[in-house]
């Protein structure tokens, strides 16, 4: 005698075999809106540089990066985050300390042409350092480092940058300690109370970043950066320390990065603070490597990237910053996953 509540009674495939039920009962949706689109800027007009390691993404000059933020808001995203590549660089990256550098510009540009798009900005010296590591450097204990507290001075002076030419949300990405405490103290002193701080709260030394340092021209000169990223086989009681001091220092929405491989991260964070904003950076070797499979027919491109990006919803995110944003948007108008 068959137990109640078993086969053949119950039988799960009954949900799966209509298409029109599978939509019904979904339980885990992507939507334009929760995706933001990263975009590099670089000085200069009707310019625009392949990214050899990201097929699909270009660096791009401000009058060209507006059109992508034209389409943005026309395909209902949820907005860009700017990366800027300066002509100059030196060893205290002050060419990002500009009021008429590359990320002024492109956020004036971006706002005259789609003002209702949300321009988020990364905040962060390895683009513009002549070494490539996220702040001035300084020798201790007989070693190299960036110097955590000089590079919390010049954060708030970018971020006031930032906020002054139009700016809708900061986004620190240096993992300095202190460096949200730092960023809202200044925003606040210059009238900007109201600029939320999207905080890289939990990112890692991760082997991901690779196609990005090309793309921003930020790999480092010198050594790495695991003196300041989060060690990939930390625990994950880590990362919940990490944003626990972002949210006490002020912090509004706080980041897992990578995504894929720190899904379990995601989860726990989502668990811990269900009412704080979470995001998630797809980012540029999660992309890359499906993109170069794509390309030699080992995989199909839209399928993986809509799991990948479902996974992490699922896990937990509330907001996706992904390289495929343009195409999700496509891809959900033609049919749903």
């Amino acid at each position: 005698m068959q137990a109640e509540g078993m086969f053949p009674t119950v039988r799960l495939r009954r949900l799966r075999y209509l298409p029109a039920v599978r939509r019904l009962v979904r339980q885990v949706h992507l939507q334009p809106e929760q995706m933001i689109l990263p975009l590099f800027v670089r000085p200069g007009r009707g310019v625009k540089k392949e990214i050899p390691s990201m097929p699909g993404h270009c660096q791009l000059s401000p009058d060209l990066a507006a059109d992508e933020v034209r389409e943005t808001g026309r395909l209902g995203l949820g907005g860009v985050m700017l990366f800027g590549i300066p002509e100059q660089k030196d060893p205290e990256g002050r060419e990002a300390l500009r009021p008429d550098g590359i990320i002024p510009q492109a956020i004036r540009a971006a706002k005259d042409a789609a003002p209702e798009v949300l321009v988020i900005t990364d905040l962060c010296f390895c683009e513009y350092t002549d070494h490539g590591h996220c702040g001035p450097l300084c020798q201790r204990g007989g070693r190299t480092d960036v110097d955590n507290d000089a590079t919390l001075e010049l954060l708030g002076q970018q971020a006031v940058v930032h906020a002054q030419a139009g700016a809708d949300m900061i986004a620190p990405s240096g993992m300095m300690d202190g460096m949200v405490g730092a960023i809202r103290k200044a925003l606040d002193a210059a009238g900007f109370a109201h600029i939320p701080i999207l905080s890289y709260a939990a990112k890692y030394a991760s082997g991901f970043y690779g196609p990005f340092r090309e793309a921003a021209e930020s790999a480092p000169h010198f050594g790495d950066r695991r003196s300041y990223q989060m060690a990939p086989a930390s625990r994950t009681e880590a990362a919940l320390r990490e944003i626990q001091l972002d949210l006490a220092e002020g912090a509004d929405l706080v980041m897992v990065k990578p995504a894929l491989a720190y899904l379990d991260v995601i989860r726990e964070v989502r668990r811990r603070w269900p009412e704080v904003p979470l995001a998630a950076y797809n980012v540029s070797g999660e992309y890359s490597m499906v993109k170069a499979a794509a390309e030699r027919g080992w995989l199909e491109e839209k399928q993986i990237a809509l799991e990948i990006l479902t996974a992490i919803r699922r896990a937990g995110a509330d907001i996706i910053i992904t390289y495929w944003a343009k195409e999700v948007a496509h891809w959900l108008a033609e049919a749903p996953p």
